[in-house]
């Protein structure tokens, strides 16, 4: 049966108690990921630890331009930043799956 199919039910009076939704994680996520940069960052590091250089040339931007896209990121808590044990100056990011998984449950339940 198609949407346009369906018979809705009647219902004798508006519904004015419903309880509004919190969708407050939802909607940061999204405003987070919106972010064509930030989206392609957060896709580049589901391979596994890039550093800066790495995910600019890959997304076509400057490295300032990332590192400030990246600073969002570990900011919302959905990658971390772990210096090079040979070389302190070299900085390598990766994703926290856990919050990257608790922010897809989010956008999840707010689409379902």
């Amino acid at each position: 049966m198609s949407i346009s199919e369906r018979v809705l039910p009647v219902l004798p009076d508006p519904r004015l108690d419903l309880p509004a939704p919190d969708v407050a994680a939802a909607v940061a996520a999204a405003a987070l990921l919106g972010d064509p940069t930030r989206a392609g960052i957060l896709a580049l590091l589901a391979g596994g630890p890039h550093c800066v250089c790495e995910m600019a040339a890959a997304l076509g931007e400057r490295q300032n331009n990332v590192s400030n896209h990246l600073a969002r990121l570990r900011d919302a808590g959905l990658v971390r930043a772990s210096r090079h044990r040979a070389d302190a100056r070299w900085v390598f990011y990766e994703r926290d799956e856990a919050a990257c998984a608790a922010v897809a449950r989010s956008l999840e339940g707010l689409l379902r």
